[in-house]
């Protein structure tokens, strides 16, 4: 079964669809590879994808134990490389609200879950995951 379907709508612009649940999503080429940057480019996706996802498995690993992380903001920051141009690294800075109740051995626990989370799994090993968590 398909996840969801991409149409390119010219002028260097996608919308792809997510089936199950209709939501769309466009991108647009950065300015600094013929684009008007108006929109997410599809390595900016790649990079937000991996903060999301392990704010994603953070959030299970909360929820399982009875303890609450609402309001975690996560800061994404990607590093682009030439020849071939591709993501080299992706910093990822989590900022935990100031009234969080977690102990040392809770905090332990979501920052691995955060590092094992699948994207960071799936992403090629010479992209650098530079995570901060700011507790």
């Amino acid at each position: 079964m398909q996840t969801s379907k991409i149409v390119y709508n010219g002028e260097l612009r996608t919308s792809a669809t997510h089936l199950q649940s209709s939501t769309t999503i466009e991108t647009d080429a950065p300015v600094d590879n013929n684009g008007k940057g108006e929109r997410f480019s599809p390595t900016d996706l790649v990079a937000t994808a991996l903060g999301s996802c392990m704010l994603t498995i953070m959030g299970i690993k909360a929820r399982e134990n009875g303890w609450s992380i609402e309001g975690t903001q996560v800061g994404i920051q990607k590093i682009m490389g030439t020849e071939p141009r591709r993501i080299t690294g992706v910093k990822v800075v989590f900022d935990f609200p100031p009234n969080h109740t977690l102990g040392d051995k809770e905090k332990t626990i979501l920052e691995r879950a955060a590092l094992t989370c699948p994207v960071a799994k799936s992403v090629h090993p010479d992209i650098l995951q530079d995570v901060t968590f700011n507790w």
